[in-house]
């Protein structure tokens, strides 16, 4: 069983990483574009906003400079791939490692504490008056939710819908006059600008922003949108997309269940994260396959 208090810190974890993996989801399904940019862009935006919060700006300025600097990292990675003719894998990498040293010029170190700064989370929970481990989850839910309808209703427009032909038929959009080359950086601008946002908010709840703890993402990205994907379907992209949220609140609890699993004198420890990881798509990805076979059986 898991704890009150670990299941809303799992709840607020997929929520803030929510914002990541829909920006994981517009590349990755919407562009279909393989975007490792997203391991620099989360501490870009975590760095951004954590200098800007430091130097005495409001933190919704700090997030929006966040999403800023994440969508200019996003474009590189389209340029170098769509203008420069390199891989999109290799594009992705190159900005990734990039970012690296960006992130380490832009905080001065590679580390930078929020302590004592006035941070969002601060003020929702002076406004609310509730305990921290309600409102943190409140607020993050009501910024991913926010986050989620306003690219349902932006894929929904013209240009959105050319941005999903893109992704579908290059073929077809690039013969339709669409210039496939600015939906492609556009698209995966903006997909890490909100890496970047999720970035920000990480970082303020942490208390802290660090050039390491982008490590990973694009697997727990990837990981929580085949989740999703697998227990709540993928019908129209407004599903899709909820679904990708949800996976992304399905995974942290399933982290939290197995971390404080015991099994006689063995346990996970946070080392394991990657394992646990693994295993998770594994059986995500399997798991249609086996229920599959399970109805063919039964039928005859």
């Amino acid at each position: 069983m898991i704890s009150l208090y670990a299941f809303m810190g799992a709840l607020e974890q997929g929520t803030a990483f929510g914002l990541m993996v829909l920006g994981v989801y517009l590349t990755f399904r919407v562009l279909d574009f393989p975007d490792l940019t997203v391991d620099g862009s989360l501490p870009l935006g975590a760095a951004v906003s954590a200098v800007a919060i430091s130097n005495g700006y409001h933190p919704l300025i700090g997030m929006s400079m966040a999403m800023g600097a994440g969508f200019i990292a996003g474009a590189v990675t389209g340029i170098l791939n769509t203008k420069f003719k390199i891989l999109h894998l290799l594009a992705s990498i190159l900005t990734m490692i990039s970012l690296y040293s960006i992130n380490i010029r832009i905080m001065g170190r590679p580390n930078m504490t929020l302590l004592g700064q006035d941070t969002l989370i601060d003020q929702f929970l002076e406004l609310t008056g509730l305990a921290p481990h309600f409102s943190t989850p409140i607020l993050f839910a009501i910024i991913s939710g926010a986050a989620l309808l306003a690219l349902i209703w932006f894929l929904k427009t013209s240009f959105g819908l050319a941005m999903l032909a893109t992704g579908d038929n290059p073929r077809m959009i690039t013969s339709l006059g669409v210039n496939r080359d600015m939906m492609i950086i556009f698209g995966v601008g903006l997909s890490n600008s909100m890496v970047a946002l999720s970035g920000a908010l990480v970082a303020q709840n942490q208390g802290a922003a660090d050039v390491n703890m982008g490590i990973g993402t694009i697997i727990a990205g990837l990981a929580s949108v085949i989740i999703g994907e697998t227990l709540f379907g993928k019908g129209s992209v407004s599903r899709a997309m909820l679904s990708a949220l949800l996976g992304s609140i399905v995974y942290r609890i399933a982290i939290a269940l197995a971390l404080g699993m015991k099994l006689g004198d063995f346990s996970f420890t946070p080392s394991d994260l990657n394992l646990i990881t693994a295993v998770l798509v594994v059986t995500a990805l399997v798991s249609p396959q086996i229920k599959a076979g399970l109805l063919k059986r039964g039928r005859a």
